[in-house]
């Protein structure tokens, strides 16, 4: 007898329901043995790259942005009318105090000393006739020859000879400074500009345009701005003994000079909170030039035997600044920490953390308490090794 047909489906419907029944119990057992698979396997260590932390010497340094400014500028004018009819300088040109730099026309000048020594002359010739004049009025008195009123007479003639050879005197001193600023010096040790007045023009002594600016840069200054905040720390250095400032350029990158810090202006700028102060640098090799912009640098103090840890290591959080520092079973460990004064690229610890910790200074945001860590080598340092080539 033929099977029935109505039974088929029925059959598949089971068999379907087995194999359902068998997927689902094998996928079930495979999540479970994949989830006990991952709580048995411990997660990867995180890559950090780490710095030790050392004890050595820190200089303590601000900086503030300042302008070179000459020691000594001076504007180069006639002081006297006259037509200009040398230039004996170059431009450019250093030159030495009473150095020669132009030359006036001196011919007028020279006549009025020779009128004034002439004047002089005179009267001095004078007063020798008046004198002999008294001494014989005074005879004729003694003998009742000649009376009182000639003498006092004759004596008042030679009082007025001696006040004309006074002042005939000033007229000669006069005379003779005017034909010496016929020729015009260098009053300081400096290096000559651009020559703003030429040979054969009539110079006056009142003209506005100077013939020339000397400027002296050898010393030279820098004035610069700190904040109001350091005053005291630089009042305490400066009662130390000589302040060492150094001047680098605007990218703060190359040093051009050393110097000493000459002062503490005396008075606080209330509108941005900072104080000017002025350095002295001996600039012989001028590498400092009036007008331009740089950065000083001054250095406070040098605290000696300090635990020093990188300043990228440092990190701020709820509790104030803390590092991570690398314990001896390969965990991160936060140690929240206390610091000294700022300085350049490292950091002064004074509470937080041993000599010889390990600290981490790159890998920081991806570190929890008691995770483990693999220590690798700096992205930095990597870079300018890659950047410099491999090793000869």
């Amino acid at each position: 007898m033929p099977p029935n047909r109505s039974s088929r489906p029925v059959r598949r419907v089971v068999v379907l329901a087995v194999l359902l029944a068998i997927a689902a119990g094998g996928g079930s057992y495979w999540l479970r043995h994949s989830a006990d698979a991952a709580r048995a396997t411990p997660p990867a260590p995180i890559p950090v790259s780490v710095a030790t932390a050392d004890r050595q010497d820190v200089p303590i340094l601000v900086d503030g942005l300042g302008t070179v400014q000459a020691l000594n500028t001076v504007p180069i004018h006639s002081q006297i009318d006259g037509k200009l009819i040398e230039i004996t300088f170059t431009e450019g040109q250093r030159v030495k105090k009473g150095d020669e730099l132009a030359k006036i026309d001196p011919r007028l000048f020279k006549a009025a000393l020779d009128l004034a020594q002439a004047k002089k002359g005179q009267d001095a010739a004078n007063l020798i006739s008046a004198e002999k004049d008294l001494t014989r009025a005074k005879t004729l008195v003694a003998r009742s020859f000649e009376t009182q009123q000639t003498v006092d007479q004759q004596q008042a003639k030679v009082d007025a000879l001696k006040a004309s050879i006074a002042a005939d005197e000033a007229a000669v001193e006069t005379a003779r400074t005017q034909l010496d600023y016929t020729i015009i010096t260098a009053p300081i040790d400096g290096r000559a500009g651009i020559r703003q007045v030429d040979a054969g023009s009539i110079i006056h002594a009142g003209d506005s345009t100077p013939l020339v600016v000397l400027t002296q840069t050898q010393p030279s200054a820098v004035i610069f701005t700190l904040p109001e905040t350091l005053l005291d720390p630089l009042r305490d250095a400066m009662s130390r003994g000589a302040v060492e400032v150094t001047a680098f350029d605007q990218n703060n990158a190359k040093a051009l000079a050393t110097g000493r810090l000459l002062l503490i202006d005396d008075v606080i700028d209330q509108a941005t909170a900072t104080i000017r102060l002025k350095a002295l640098f001996p600039n012989a090799d001028e590498r400092l030039w009036p007008g331009e912009f740089v950065n000083a640098r001054v250095l406070l103090e040098t605290r000696s035997n300090e635990i020093t840890v990188p300043s990228v290591a440092v990190q701020r959080g709820p509790q104030g600044l803390f590092v991570w520092v690398i314990g001896p079973d390969g965990t991160a460990q936060m140690h929240v920490i206390k610091v000294g004064p700022p300085t350049d690229d490292v950091t002064i610890v004074t509470e937080g953390v041993d000599a010889g910790a390990q600290v981490v200074t790159e890998g920081h945001y991806k570190l929890q308490p008691g995770v483990k860590v693999a220590i690798t080598p700096s992205t930095a340092r990597a870079a300018s090794i890659s950047a410099a080539g491999p090793a000869p």
